[in-house]
C-alpha cells in the first residue's frame, strides 16, 4: 500500500522493498538482461507501474525510424505511433524531434521530454515540450510547450522528474544540458503549463571546469577528426526527487559534485535566484554520472561511468551495489515496481565524436536491470 501511494503522489515508478539482507549474505547483485537493442543507441527508459517499459532514442546521428519505442517482446515499437515519431519541423508541436527522457508517472501516464534538437541543434520552434500520454488508451491527453523564456537557443533539456501532489495538477523538473551555455533547472506547472527557469548558469547547474574522466583507459574528450582535442563539458543533466518531494537532487553530467535545493523556492515565483543559490546544499564528492533516480525509502542511485558500476547514495555516504563489465556508460535509471533498478548501458562514450571519427560503439545496446532490496559491495 505505501509503494502504491507513494506513485500515486510523487509521479514516478515506486518499488515495494523488502528488507536488507543480512550482511554475512551481502554480495555483488547480479546483473541482468532485460532487452539487447540493435540499430540506434538508446539513451531513457522507464517502467511503469504495470510493468510496460519504455525507451527513447535522441537523434544523434543512428537515423532511429523513432525517438521512442515501447519494448514489446524484447523489441522497441514506435510509441505512441509510428505517425508521431516522424520529426516535422512545420507542425513540430504534434509531433516527436528528439526524446532525450521519457517518466512513467502514478496516474497511468508517460511523460515524453522532447530536446526539439536533433544533433544538439539549437531547438527548433515548438519543438521542446513535454508530451503526456495516456497509457490506458496510448493517445496523447496533455503537451506543453517550453517557451523561449526557459528554453534558450543552447538549450538541451535532458531529463525531468515529476510531483503530483504540488498544485492543481502537479510539477515537472527539468534539468538543462546545455553543452556550449548556461545549464539551469525548469520548473513546469502541468496545470497551466507555466513555466520558470531557475538557477540558470549558477555553478552547481554548469560542468566542473577541470573535469576529467578516464574510461576505458581514456581520458574522455572531444575528438574530432580533423582537429585538436577538447573538453566535453555538459552541464546539468541527473536529476532525482525526495520521498517527500521537498529536496530537489541534481548533477553536470561533467562533474563529481552534486547538489540538493528545497523545491518549494524553485516553485515560488516570488523567490529570486539569489535566494534560492543561498539555500544549496553541496552534497560532496561522487562519481561521476550521467542519470540519477530514487526511490521510496528515500535513497539515491546514480551510475559511475568512469568504473562501470551503479551505486546508492544512503545515509550520507555512496555505496556501490553491482559493478559488471557490461555497463558500459550507465546513462538513464528507473526504478521498477518489482524492486530492480532499470538502466540502458548504451556506450556513449564510444562514440565517434570521442574518437577522431571512429565509431567503437559495438552493438547491441543493453538494457540491464539490478535488485535495490540487497547490499553494497566495494569496489574491486
Amino acid at each position: 500500500m505505501k509503494s502504491t501511494l507513494f506513485a500515486l503522489a510523487f509521479g514516478t515508478s515506486a518499488i515495494t522493498l523488502t528488507a536488507l539482507l543480512p550482511a554475512a549474505a551481502q554480495a555483488q547483485q547480479k546483473i541482468e538482461v532485460v532487452a539487447n537493442l540493435t540499430g540506434a543507441m538508446p539513451t531513457g527508459v522507464t517502467v511503469a507501474p504495470n510493468g510496460r517499459i519504455f525507451v527513447n532514442y535522441p537523434q544523434w546521428g543512428d537515423n532511429s525510424p523513432f525517438t521512442v519505442a515501447e519494448l514489446k517482446g524484447g523489441n522497441p515499437v514506435a510509441y505512441p505511433d509510428a505517425a508521431m515519431n516522424r520529426a516535422d519541423a512545420e507542425d513540430a508541436a504534434n509531433h516527436l524531434i528528439s526524446v532525450q527522457s521519457v517518466v512513467a508517472d502514478g496516474a497511468n501516464r508517460l511523460w515524453v521530454l522532447d530536446t526539439g534538437a536533433p544533433g544538439f541543434t539549437a531547438p527548433i520552434p515548438g519543438g521542446a515540450k513535454l508530451v503526456a500520454v495516456d497509457l490506458a488508451t496510448d493517445k496523447v491527453v496533455k503537451t506543453i510547450l517550453l517557451g523561449a523564456d526557459v528554453v534558450l537557443p543552447t538549450s538541451y533539456v535532458n531529463d525531468l522528474r515529476l510531483d503530483l501532489r504540488q498544485g492543481a495538477g502537479g510539477v515537472a523538473y527539468i534539468t538543462d544540458s546545455s553543452i556550449t551555455g548556461p545549464g539551469g533547472l525548469i520548473v513546469v506547472d502541468l496545470a497551466t503549463g507555466k513555466a520558470l527557469r531557475r538557477l540558470s548558469g549558477h555553478p552547481s547547474t554548469m560542468p566542473d571546469k577541470e573535469f576529467t574522466p578516464v574510461i576505458e583507459g581514456e581520458t574522455l574528450m572531444i575528438r574530432p577528426k580533423d582537429a585538436a582535442p577538447a573538453p566535453w563539458m555538459v552541464a546539468s543533466d541527473g536529476i532525482a526527487i525526495s520521498a517527500d518531494g521537498d529536496t530537489l537532487y541534481y548533477c553536470a553530467l561533467s562533474s563529481r559534485h552534486f547538489h540538493a535545493v528545497p523545491t518549494a523556492l524553485l516553485r515560488d515565483p516570488k523567490v529570486t535566484d539569489a535566494d534560492i543559490a543561498e539555500a544549496i546544499r553541496d552534497l560532496g564528492p561522487k562519481a561521476p554520472s550521467d542519470g540519477l533516480a530514487e526511490d521510496d525509502k528515500g535513497r539515491l542511485y546514480a551510475g559511475d561511468y568512469e568504473h562501470g558500476t551503479i551505486r546508492r547514495f544512503t545515509d550520507g555516504r555512496w555505496e556501490t551495489i553491482a559493478e559488471d563489465p557490461r555497463i558500459l556508460w550507465p546513462d538513464t535509471l528507473s526504478v521498477g515496481t518489482d524492486g530492480y533498478l532499470y538502466f540502458t548501458a548504451n556506450q556513449l562514450h564510444r562514440q565517434a565524436g570521442f574518437h577522431g571519427g571512429r565509431d567503437l560503439r559495438r552493438p547491441p545496446y543493453q538494457l540491464l536491470r539490478v535488485r535495490i532490496d540487497a547490499g553494497p559491495v566495494l569496489l574491486k
